[in-house]
């Protein structure tokens, strides 16, 4: 069966495979008029490919869901954007073994495997974080989309090697006053590279779309 049959064969899409896969998978099944649950968030900081995509959702009368993955705090992110938000940091700490092979560890010739301590491998705008760790730090991308946007949001990738788990600090700052989240997460068992609560969070938006209520922002 080809994909442009399997999309119109049912009523959600899922993306749980790559940036790419955003950019082949999606438009298509938003001009089919289907829903959209998109994991590899880092593919819209492409602003043209955002855009699109916000575009034919609108044109299509779809709906585009985001599961908040491996982090805790979007919510509090979304109500805070009501009025005015300065700053949004977001600090993630992983072992080396989640790290490897990542596009900005490969081109600096970074030999994680040798890390004693740990090591500060970037910071910067989430526009540049999603695409130097496109497996890594999705959550980059979803807490730009809900807050102050891919420029203005920091990214803080550490590499350390007595961590046994992936850790994400998110620091917000606003009219509002600040709070600060941090959750410690067991890597996927069928994946090292991405948080158990990544999965989990897919299904709790799964979950949400299907009940007639909704609790929280």
């Amino acid at each position: 069966m080809k994909i442009e049959e399997l999309i119109c064969s049912v009523d959600l899409v899922i993306e749980s495979a790559s940036q790419n896969a955003v950019r082949f998978i999606v438009p298509q099944a938003l001009q089919a008029g289907r829903d959209v649950m998109i994991l590899s968030v880092g593919a819209l900081a492409d602003k043209e490919l955002r855009e699109t995509l916000f575009g034919l959702a609108k044109q299509h009368s779809c709906r585009l869901y985001f599961p908040s993955g491996a982090v805790v705090g979007i919510d509090g992110i979304n109500s805070a954007c009501a009025a005015g938000v300065s700053s949004v940091t977001l600090t993630t700490r992983k072992p080396p073994s989640g790290l490897m092979g990542a596009p900005y560890v490969v081109e600096h010739g970074i030999e994680l495997e040798k890390l004693e301590k740990e090591m500060l491998l970037f910071e910067g705008p989430a526009s540049e974080a999603v695409k130097a760790f496109p497996a890594n730090v999705n959550v980059a991308a979803t807490i730009s989309l809900a807050g102050i946007g891919f420029e203005r949001t920091t990214v803080k990738v550490i590499a350390d090697p007595s961590l046994s788990r992936n850790v994400h600090e998110v620091n917000v700052e606003g009219e509002f006053g600040k709070f600060c989240t941090r959750v410690e997460n067991l890597p996927s068992p069928d994946n090292p590279k991405t948080s158990y609560l990544a999965a989990l969070s897919a299904i709790s938006t799964l979950k949400k779309i299907l009940n007639p209520f909704q609790i929280g922002t």
